[in-house]
């Protein structure tokens, strides 16, 4: 096997050992370790986020989620990933298959404390869709580089763009509930 072979498995790190990392660097923020979310920074149309860690393989991201913020449908580029709920209560909606033609999104609610781990083909949407701020760690391997955003049309999910990023918030428009 080539040298460079082994360099490219060696740059990825497992959903189960991201889940781990996600859950430590959730841990540390709540001992006080990084900085606090700076809520003043958020507004309705941007979260605020800071990068907590990164090296070659991983990257981690503490963000926060104000009432009615959220993503669009979206993927992580080929990166696998976890996320961990530090505060509040995000809802996480994943497309399940089809039922009738369409394709069906499932909502699932995830509370502090709470963790999801993903491959790197995971396609899914965060809200806050509470009353109260969240805050949540995310981590991804290797680190970001693209995500690509999807729409539903006529039933099915389809691929709007792709965004060239190493940051979960690149400039694309956050969703608002109306």
């Amino acid at each position: 096997m080539s040298q460079r072979r082994l360099h490219s498995i060696d740059r990825r790190v497992d959903p189960a050992q991201l889940d781990e990392f996600a859950r430590f660097y959730a841990d540390e923020v709540r001992g006080g370790r990084y900085p606090f979310v700076d809520f003043s920074a958020a507004t309705e149309h941007e979260r605020w986020h800071q990068r907590i860690y990164r090296d070659p393989r991983i990257d981690i991201w503490l963000i926060s989620w104000l009432p009615s913020q959220g993503t669009e449908l979206h993927d992580h580029g080929g990166s696998s990933g976890a996320f961990t709920v530090l505060s509040g209560t995000l809802t996480e909606s994943v497309p399940c298959g089809y039922a009738d033609g369409r394709v069906q999104i499932r909502d699932t609610e995830r509370a502090a404390g709470s963790s999801v781990k993903f491959g790197r083909h995971y396609i899914h949407d965060v809200r806050n869709a509470g009353t109260d701020a969240a805050i949540s760690v995310h981590a991804y391997s290797p680190p970001l580089s693209s995500m690509t955003y999807y729409d539903i049309a006529g039933g099915d999910l389809v691929a709007a763009k792709t965004v060239l990023t190493d940051d979960p918030e690149p400039s694309v428009p956050v969703r608002v509930a109306s």
